[in-house]
């Protein structure tokens, strides 16, 4: 969907597809149809936007092959789709059984992430609709924060100049650009917008800058309008936002039995006490755990919990839970609530639907689209409250 900021800038609302399991082209197109058609419809709209996940064996195929990437964009087209966005973090193997640390690989140190990305770039500049001049790609945050040593940080460095420099060849030869977002993350080496101030200071911020994703935000227990202010004054571009909301407990104890239901095996969910937002290391043991069932296991000093689950944006969790929503809130007003809009492409992305406790998973494919279409509905309302209108033209200015 397109919204108009008061700026005049259109700001695509997206959804991001590594809900959806299939690694392979054909298994691709066939979720245009499963899911994306019947939300565009749910919703009413002319044309709805998908943050594309695509698996690195797909991503390689299709930025080899013109033909491959023209019949995608063909695919999109006809069923009144869009790209502007894509969701580079997961390398593959996504929805395998166990994901947990596996995620992180490979991660930015190696030439295998460089070349995944670098493809990725190759076939959004191809996917993107005519009148968008601008594409972005999210990341991981250089990698999971354990080993890191400086020989790593230098190889990462080098590594993000030849990202650099074949973003910017694509530019030239284009007159199209594709940036690239860096994710903070819970328990990587980037989990706050101060590490992400201080690991991006050198990276060239014409082709690479920060994906905010909110309920990172918030389970870094960061305030939104210093972790805006603060990537603002160190000239870091918010390139991408991840709409999203964690779990909260209010009372860890008195939640504990609802928030094992919500342990589960497949993705990790990094458990951070409200003593983070004042410790010196966001991943000090005290005030924070690499997964949930850690946390509850052993406990966490500093009161309230935040949990790395991403939940459905419209529905309230299990009580006594609730979730990140007010931090959702106050970080979209600070990105797209005032006089000029900080970012313009927003992907809603939640990817656990498949993982909910079983009374809140979704029965079937028709029921995962409703969620999904709701989510999206809340998350339009949202921006419409925040003074957007609720269509922009094609041929707005992007």
């Amino acid at each position: 969907m397109r919204l108009r900021h008061r700026d005049g800038q259109t700001v695509h609302l997206s959804y991001c597809t590594n809900v959806h399991p299939a690694e392979d082209f054909a298994g691709i197109v066939a979720q245009l149809d499963t899911y994306a058609s019947r939300v565009r419809e749910s919703l009413g709209a002319d044309l709805l936007g998908l943050g594309m996940w695509l698996p690195a064996p797909v991503a390689a195929e299709l930025a080899t092959r013109g033909r491959l990437r023209r019949q995608l964009r063909a695919e999109l087209d006809a069923r009144g789709l869009e790209v502007v966005t894509l969701n580079g973090f997961p390398y593959r193997s996504f929805h395998a059984p166990v994901v947990k640390q596996a995620v992180y690989h490979p991660d930015w140190t190696t030439p295998e992430r460089l070349d995944y990305t670098l493809d990725l770039a190759r076939v959004l500049l191809d996917l993107m609709p005519d009148d968008a001049t601008r594409g972005s790609i999210s990341t991981l945050p250089f990698a999971w924060r354990q080993p890191w040593d400086p020989p790593q940080a230098g190889a990462a460095e080098r590594v993000l100049e030849r990202l650099a420099t074949g973003l910017t060849r694509m530019a030239w030869e284009t007159g199209r650009a594709v940036r690239v977002a860096f994710e903070p993350e819970p328990g990587c080496v980037v989990e706050s917008t101060e590490q992400a101030v201080r690991h991006l200071a050198s990276v060239d911020t014409d082709r690479i800058g920060v994906c905010l994703d909110l309920a990172h935000l918030a389970c870094a227990w960061e305030e939104p309008a210093e972790a805006v202010g603060r990537l603002r004054a160190a000239g870091i571009p918010v390139v991408k936002v991840q709409v999203s909301a964690a779990l909260e407990a209010a009372d860890p104890a008195a939640a504990a039995d609802t928030l094992r239901e919500y342990v589960e095996p497949r993705f990790l969910h990094q458990t951070r006490s409200a003593a983070t937002a004042g410790a010196a290391d966001p991943a000090d043991p005290a005030c924070a755990a690499d997964d949930l069932d850690e946390a509850l296991d052993r406990g966490l000093s500093g009161g309230a919990w935040r949990v790395h689950y991403h939940v459905p944006l419209h529905a309230a969790p299990m009580p006594p839970l609730t979730s990140t929503i007010p931090v959702l809130r106050a970080a979209l007003g600070e990105l797209v609530g005032g006089p000029q809009a900080l970012c313009d492409h927003l992907d809603v992305e939640t990817y656990t639907w498949g993982v909910l406790p079983p009374a809140r998973r979704p029965d079937g494919d028709a029921a995962l689209a409703d969620g999904i279409a709701a989510e999206l509905a809340f998350a339009r309302d949202t921006l419409v409250d925040l003074g957007l209108s609720a269509t922009a033209p094609s041929g707005a200015r992007t």
